[in-house]
């Protein structure tokens, strides 16, 4: 999504190619997750060779360790060629420099940097404590806040947002999760866990704050309800 919306910031335009998030993606969360409900979250643990027989290209690999190469060749083939060849396409018809644009890229490379360094890390804890469910629901609001940036950004024709303080905490704890790298003692998984809490309150806190002003400030500017109609008594009192 973050690629699509960059896209979008440049081209104006949203372009849906073959294989896209909003359909094919959804379409095939929806179906993993009625595999999930019915047959059980175990499911993915069988080996591949019991669904497709080729031992020699599957080997000893389960279903559930199928999905990453799904998802990155799929991103690489399907998704960002295309965003990129819009991007290139609308920046020389405007007759403007093409380099510059990667630059963009940096707070999604950030966030992913982040992420990587921070789940795979020997020291830490996440994984083993099982609090994967709270990372990503952090995850999901620092990706919310970078994305709806973009578009908020495009709509008001601002400079492309390279910065969020929502980011900040996450490179902290990556930092965190590698301290012995550093020569520095590791933390403890009491104090990994406080500070994915105290995380996720900040995160929820500051993303709801701005979600807020910036509907406030949209409806106020076009002078209509948000998730409502004005009734005509309403119209009569505003003017």
């Amino acid at each position: 999504m973050f690629f699509s919306t960059w896209e979008t910031y440049h081209t104006h335009t949203l372009y849906l190619g073959y294989f896209n998030g909003p359909t094919e993606g959804l379409l095939i969360i929806t179906t993993s997750m009625l595999i999930s409900g019915y047959l059980g979250p175990q499911v993915w643990d069988h080996k591949i060779v019991e669904v497709l027989p080729y031992p020699e290209l599957f080997g000893d690999y389960n279903l559930r360790e199928l999905w990453v190469p799904i998802i990155f060749i799929s991103f690489f083939t399907a998704s960002l060629p295309g965003c990129v060849y819009h991007v290139v396409q609308a920046r020389r018809k405007a007759d403007l420099p093409v380099a510059p644009v990667f630059l963009e890229w940096t707070p999604m490379l950030v966030f992913t940097g982040s992420i990587v360094a921070w789940l795979g890390s020997e020291d830490s804890h996440l994984l083993e404590d099982n609090h994967l469910t709270l990372f990503c629901l952090i995850l999901s609001l620092v990706f919310g806040r970078l994305t709806t940036k973009i578009i908020l950004h495009h709509l008001t024709r601002q400079p492309f947002p390279y910065f969020t303080m929502m980011l900040v905490p996450l490179v902290g704890g990556a930092v965190l999760a590698n301290l012995p790298r550093f020569g520095v003692e590791a933390i403890t998984p009491a104090h990994e866990h406080l500070y994915l809490q105290v995380y996720f309150v900040f995160a929820l806190v500051v993303y709801s704050n701005w979600a807020v002003r910036v509907i406030n400030k949209i409806c106020h500017f076009l002078d209509i309800n948000c998730l409502t109609i004005k009734s005509r008594k309403d119209d009569k009192k505003d003017s």
